[in-house]
């Protein structure tokens, strides 16, 4: 009689085994996707900053050639003068920067 209790207690331990499995693939790809998504949102806003700085110093031309070089694309470019304002997007991740000339 035994013998039968354990057979079905393999059985179940081999359910909770493979659940366990199961969600740790599902929290490992959560990670990854989170992790993705937060690499974009840095390069993004490196990619506005670098774009907003040339963009200031060089105007839209630079601006853009600087955003390319990032992995992005030139969204907004708005100069007041002495201000540039930017809109970035890299990927499905859009970042917005400023930069002025003055000190």
């Amino acid at each position: 009689m035994s013998s039968r209790g354990e057979a079905r207690d393999r059985g179940q331990a081999i359910v909770l085994v493979l659940a366990v499995v199961v969600v740790t693939v599902v929290l490992a790809a959560a990670v990854g996707r989170f992790s993705a998504r937060l690499v974009d949102q840095q390069q993004a806003q490196l990619a506005a900053d670098a774009a907003a700085l040339a963009g200031v110093v060089a105007g839209r031309d630079a601006a853009e050639r600087l955003a390319v070089l990032n992995d992005g694309v030139l969204l907004l470019f708005v100069s007041t003068g002495v201000e540039v304002t930017v809109e970035v997007r890299v990927g499905d991740v859009t970042a917005r920067a400023r930069a002025t000339r003055a000190p």
